[in-house]
């Protein structure tokens, strides 16, 4: 039941972010998802629908580097450093942050800093 609650507050939260969060194709949304065991993460123009970039701990690339940190903050931080490198060869360089009602804190604080860190600017 508790689990329901939360899952339901998010999406609200969700909802909440995604009328004030748009993705241009200057300055794409970079949206994030996370499960028990993996994080995943979108670079989004919402202005064509297309997705740019699409990265998770399940890519065969950041797989190898994750291996068993795929659900914690470590598995996070590696997928911002190779999403701000695959956003880098695509030509992408400024995105609009969305957080998908996650609270800003744990892995996707982690993976928003390694992505900065990485080049990208929010």
């Amino acid at each position: 039941m508790k689990s329901w609650i939360k899952l339901e507050g998010r999406q609200r939260r969700h909802k909440i972010i995604r009328q004030k969060v748009v993705g241009t194709s200057e300055r794409p949304r970079l949206s994030v998802r996370r499960s028990l065991n993996h994080i995943y993460a979108q670079v989004i123009d919402d202005a064509t629908g297309k997705t740019l970039v699409s990265l998770s701990t399940l890519s065969p690339d950041v797989r190898e580097k994750v291996k068993k940190d795929s659900g914690n903050v470590k598995g996070a931080s590696i997928l911002g450093g190779a999403l701000a490198e695959a956003c880098k060869r695509s030509g992408v360089t400024k995105v609009v942050f969305d957080r998908s009602g996650y609270l800003y804190h744990g892995r996707v604080k982690a993976l928003a800093e390694a992505a900065r860190k990485g080049g990208l600017q929010f």
